[in-house]
């Protein structure tokens, strides 16, 4: 039967089918759904890992034991587990093993738009890069299946588009199916060895060159026969090299041409292409990001009429796009049909901007609040999570922010450089959990004196409410050991730790500046509060103003809070407009009615 599912649930239900047995992922948009359909699947382990590396780490262990596995994560995940991807290309696997890497171009929700295609070919092992739902879910299989020919990883590339994007995918209902055990482990013979060290290594790099040449020779035969690299031939006047959900872009604005669709990108069956360019008059090549195939065939002396020079290299491809770089280079003419293109400006109603916020109730409120009002003697150094909109306004409270796990060696190398303000790192509980650990570690030992926000909402709430060691619970839903980031933290070492209630303002306030005196190493604050998507928050009465107190001072809107707005009624001292508190909004965290100097704000009359 078919069904429609976006890209992530098809590849969740393409390692089922293909009998995956574990999977481990450390959830970040747009890979996220990906682990949390495969859970769901009978007779499999599947698992949230502290961080990346972590994920493929234990996927390479269950491979090695002769499992199917896969490993799940955002582009930039890619770059924690790359030394251990790396390496293991060179030992090879045993059970098969695919990476899913989810890129995301145009940077929706992510601090770079990498394209990890480049991975496959620095790591010398395959890259699958589906263009559709069905795709995602048949190519796992078909990419395990070329990991255990070869011995190889394989990564299997999606984009945003692709992996929240539904589409008919062929299926049957899954069957029950028992978790079994594997088998006894018997070590390698006959010179394969699952070990990494200079000698092997160096035994290995020639092997791992034919490796590649085996693979490609593969996808210059085997990968048509399966469809994974098909010709459509059309008019030949124009022929197109693409490859991922920029095959959909180019069937539409370009429906005569003939195209050479790669559901390999690498590595390249370059004679067949070579063949494709024989046969059309003009040869281009569409993709996203890099041009990474584009650059391949030149290299090769394919000749491209056209590619990056007229597709944009940076931002998510799109219709308009792609027809506006068609029309540029005289591919089409624009008397064709209409097709949903980007809007005119003229036809774009005027929408007032509406920046993110943290949500109503949100733990991290207080904590920005009074971090703002005391920026003035501390550099700030950020990290990844919903704390990252410490920057906007109305707080303006971040200085440095680069990768997760980074804001405690940001602020470590600002104060051992020499910084003379107090250096304050924030950082999530999940995020600590994923890269945290070491960077304090490596503070208390140079004695750093830096102050580290760890701001535990006790979830892994940007990427959607997923459980992380500090919660005690797995991602099937199993109840683990909780661990206590104040107990790690007091066995590491550190000599100031105080725990802060999320919502308390003065307490807040009073223990950030005893924080920043504190010269012993680093200092800890560990900033207590449920997200308020969790069952752990407990919503309290709801605030409301008193519009006879209210002056109109606007402390309150310092706060940051959507639930807190602008009344119609106006302070005529200043002409200008009492605050309100939106009912449908409010949970009663409190933090307005501490910082409001005229208390006129309190519990709402019932």
């Amino acid at each position: 039967m078919k069904i429609l599912l976006s890209g992530n649930e098809a590849i969740a239900l393409g390692a089922w089918e293909a009998g995956v047995q574990y999977a481990s992922a450390y959830p970040g948009t747009p890979s996220t759904e990906i682990l949390e359909n495969f859970a769901r699947y009978p007779g499999i382990k599947a698992e949230w890992a502290s961080n990346e590396k972590v994920a493929l780490d234990n996927a390479i262990g269950a491979s090695f034991g002769g499992a199917r596995t896969l490993a799940a994560m955002k582009h930039v995940g890619v770059n924690v587990a790359a030394d251990s991807l790396m390496s293991l290309s060179y030992t090879g696997v045993k059970g098969g093993l695919v990476l899913v890497s989810a890129d995301d171009p145009g940077a929706f929700s992510s601090q770079n738009e990498q394209d990890n295609r480049q991975y496959a070919r620095s790591g010398k092992f395959p890259c699958f890069d589906p263009a559709d739902s069905e795709e995602a879910r048949r190519f796992v299989g078909i990419a395990l299946e070329v990991s255990e020919t070869f011995q190889t990883p394989v990564i299997l590339r999606s984009t945003t588009r692709l992996s929240h994007s539904k589409s008919a995918v062929e299926t049957t209902i899954p069957e029950e199916r028992e978790f079994r055990p594997l088998p006894k482990f018997e070590r390698e013979t006959g010179g394969v060895q699952r070990v990494i060290i200079p000698a092997i290594a160096r035994r290995r790099h020639p092997e791992i060159e034919q490796r590649l040449r085996d693979v490609a020779a593969w996808t210059a035969d085997q990968a048509f026969e399966k469809g994974i690299n098909r010709i459509e031939w059309k008019n030949k006047t124009l022929g197109i090299v693409t490859s991922g959900i920029a095959y959909q872009y180019v069937c539409e604005i370009l429906p005569d041409a003939s195209i050479l669709k790669l559901g390999i990108s690498y590595p390249l069956p370059l004679e067949n292409i070579r063949a494709f360019a024989a046969q059309v008059e003009t040869l281009i090549v569409v993709e996203e990001l890099d041009p990474f195939i584009e650059d391949q065939l030149k290299a090769a002396g394919i000749p491209v009429a056209h590619g990056k020079d007229i597709f944009p290299l940076c931002g998510e491809l799109t219709l308009a796009k792609v027809r506006a770089g068609a029309l540029q280079a005289g591919l089409i003419d624009d008397s064709g049909p209409a097709v949903i293109l980007d809007a005119r400006p003229e036809d774009v109603p005027i929408i007032p901007s509406r920046p993110p916020a943290l949500c109503p109730g949100c733990p991290h409120r207080a904590f920005f609040y009074t971090m703002a009002r005391n920026k003035r003697n501390a550099i700030i150094a950020g990290d990844i999570g919903c704390y990252s909109m410490g920057v906007l306004a109305p707080f303006e409270a971040m200085d440095m922010l680069i990768s997760m796990g980074a804001s405690i060696g940001m602020a470590h190398g600002f104060k051992q450089a020499g910084g003379q303000e107090a250096a304050v790192a924030t950082i999530g509980d999940s995020t600590f959990f994923h890269s945290g650990l070491a960077p304090l570690a490596s503070a208390v030992y140079n004695r750093a004196n830096i102050v580290v926000a760890i701001l535990d909402n006790r979830i892994t709430a940007m990427t959607g409410q997923q459980q992380h060691p500090g919660t005690g619970v797995t991602l099937q839903g199993e109840t683990g050991q909780e661990i206590d980031i104040a107990a790690v933290v007091r066995a590491m070492g550190v000599t100031f730790i105080e725990e802060v209630d999320a919502w308390d303002v003065n307490k807040m306030n009073k223990s950030l500046r005893a924080a920043m005196k504190h010269q012993d190493g680093p200092a800890v604050l560990l900033v207590r509060g449920a997200c308020v998507f969790t069952p752990h928050f407990h919503r309290q009465p709801q605030m409301q103003v008193d519009l006879e107190k209210c002056v109109a001072c606007g402390s309150c809107f310092r706060v940051g809070c959507p639930a807190i707005i602008k009344s119609e009624v106006i302070y005529p001292t200043n002409n200008k407009p009492k605050s309100a508190i939106d009912p449908l909004l409010c949970t009663g965290c409190t933090v307005c009615m501490q910082v409001c100097p005229t208390n006129a704000i309190g519990e709402a009359n019932d």
